[in-house]
């Protein structure tokens, strides 16, 4: 049996947004590390980290960490639904790392020769047509943007090793160095990191490239 936390959920809005939000798409099994790293430093820089997710008609719905330790040490209660929001609303989008981004991309009814309706998806291709607004993707969680092959066809990118096939799949050229895929990369304004062990770095450079182009 998988242990849970005895600790209360953080609710979904953290910080206060004195320079704008950081919307961060979430669903079940989100990685820990980034999670923990966004509620600390994007409020600490002053910007309000936003939870979004599809809440398929609930006011709030409860999502929880891979269980790294054996246990899921953290849950996140999300009251903004992603339909309600729209991407010029933030400064930057951050879709959350692990098996996450694999859940925000189903669609129930799929139909032949149509591109993916699902919200989150539907989001972010608005949000990757948004002028200036910053894309952030770390590990896995490109496997959002695989959803739709216009949203990578072309895009310089990094990605954990074990959906580098899956990536490229898609039409984007993954950045290579002498340990397999770099860092990060930045193309415009995607930006990518390879893994939860960057993310004080990709953090970093994510608000870099905000007040760049603020």
């Amino acid at each position: 049996m998988t242990e849970t936390s005895t600790r209360p959920p953080l609710r979904g809005i953290v910080g206060e947004a004195s320079k704008g939000k950081i919307g961060v798409l979430v669903e079940e099994h989100f990685d820990m590390t980034e999670y923990r790293l966004f509620n600390d430093l994007f409020p600490k820089h002053g910007y309000q980290v936003v939870y979004l997710s599809h809440l398929w008609g609930n006011a709030e719905l409860t999502f929880g960490s891979n269980p790294d330790n054996g246990w899921v040490e953290e849950h996140v209660v999300v009251e903004t639904e992603i339909n309600s929001v729209k991407p010029a609303d933030f400064k930057g989008i951050i879709i959350i790392g692990a098996y996450a981004s694999d859940r925000l991309r189903y669609q129930v009814a799929p139909r032949k020769g149509e591109a993916n309706q699902a919200p989150a998806v539907v989001f972010i291709r608005q949000a990757m047509a948004t002028a200036r607004l910053k894309i952030g993707t770390i590990c896995h969680s490109l496997w959002l943007l695989c959803a739709d092959r216009a949203l990578l066809q072309g895009r310089k990118v990094t990605c954990a090793h074990n959906i580098i096939c899956d990536v490229e799949n898609a039409g984007a050229e993954v950045i290579y160095g002498p340990e397999g895929t770099v860092d990060l990369v930045v193309d415009d304004d995607l930006i990518t990191g390879k893994h939860p062990g960057i993310t004080e770095q990709f953090i970093k450079r994510f608000l870099s490239e905000i007040e760049k182009g603020a």
